[in-house]
């Protein structure tokens, strides 16, 4: 599948000597950032493939466990981000050891997560109070691993914000870039993302920083690079059941033959990871985003929320597809 995102021959910039070679990246999302998902959104110009993260503690059970499994990766993903989240650094070290020998070309610390079960016990958002164990934590991934390590953080707990000094010690302590969502703890997805505090940022560190926050149609992809100077941009909810975005193209310009074509993509690639009942659950949710704001397509969502087999889903997203050309062609 071909895709219009800004992929150069140079890179666009390098995590330590790692080279990035697009502007935009999906952002890890709990729920969604699987590899299906992301080899969807690589095939619309995502640059970087980030996992979904994982919490150090789950990293190290003597055995296997279904968390493990988040931080799969498949053939091409390059580089390739294995994100992880606590509170203690040496639990943090033991577990990137461990994960280390696993294959990712980055292990990147989630000091952004909001939600009161990793925020209230100082992961996540909650790392951000306390200074001192960023800047050991860094350290001692810095000390002991390979591969880069990076952070990506808020703007603060709240408005007393400190995102300008986490800032400066993920630089002093070895970090090789910084993503930053423009919104506090508190703000949660609320309000306005500030994109001033982003430029400041940028202007006050010397490694590649990544904007986050607000990007939700294409010409909002270059408004940040140029207002910010930040070296790409992180795109979360906005590419949820619309992956064209990662490519700078409106999902308001697709023809029925595209949107389709990259369903029935994601489907295939469901299918193949999982097994076909969990595939087909799972696909559900990204269906209902796809397509989301086609008002002739509502009522198949009853339907689809209880297919089971995967002949009947290919044969919903037929109709579907039939139904939305038939009304294109009436409008025409």
């Amino acid at each position: 599948m071909a895709y219009n995102g800004v992929v150069s021959l140079e890179p666009k910039f390098y995590v330590r000597d790692i080279p990035v070679y697009g502007d935009t990246i999906l952002s890890p999302m709990a729920g969604y950032s699987d590899v299906p998902y992301r080899q969807v959104c690589r095939a619309f110009g995502s640059a970087m493939h980030y996992t979904e993260f994982v919490a150090v503690e789950m990293l190290l059970t003597r055995k296997p466990n279904r968390y493990w499994e988040l931080l799969h990766k498949a053939p091409g993903e390059k580089p390739m981000v294995f994100q992880i989240f606590g509170n203690n650094p040496q639990t943090i070290l033991a577990a990137a050891q461990r994960i280390e020998a696993w294959g990712p070309d980055i292990i990147d610390i989630n000091m952004g997560c909001s939600t009161r079960r990793v925020s209230g016990r100082g992961a996540g958002v909650g790392m951000m109070r306390q200074p001192e164990v960023i800047a050991e934590t860094f350290a001692l991934l810095n000390r002991h691993l390979q591969v880069p390590i990076t952070g990506k953080i808020r703007l603060g707990w709240d408005e007393q914000k400190n995102f300008l000094e986490i800032g400066r010690i993920l630089e002093d302590n070895g970090a090789a870039l910084i993503a930053i969502h423009g919104r506090t703890k508190e703000q949660k997805y609320n309000g306005r993302a500030d994109w001033d505090a982003i430029a400041a940022l940028k202007q006050s560190v010397s490694v590649p920083v990544i904007g986050n926050g607000d990007v939700r149609e294409p010409a909002d992809i270059d408004r940040m690079l140029a207002y910010t100077g930040c070296d790409g941009v992180m795109i979360g909810r906005g590419a949820i059941g619309n992956p064209w975005l990662l490519a700078r193209k409106s999902r308001e310009d697709l023809t029925v033959a595209e949107l389709f074509a990259a369903i029935r993509l994601h489907l295939a690639a469901m299918l193949a990871y999982y097994d076909t009942s969990h595939a087909i659950i799972m696909f559900r949710k990204h269906l209902r985003r796809y397509v989301e704001g086609f008002v002739v397509l509502d009522g198949f969502l009853p339907r689809l929320m209880k297919i089971k087999e995967t002949e009947p889903l290919y044969a919903i997203v037929a109709e579907m597809e039939a139904m939305l050309a038939e009304q294109r062609e009436a409008i025409a």
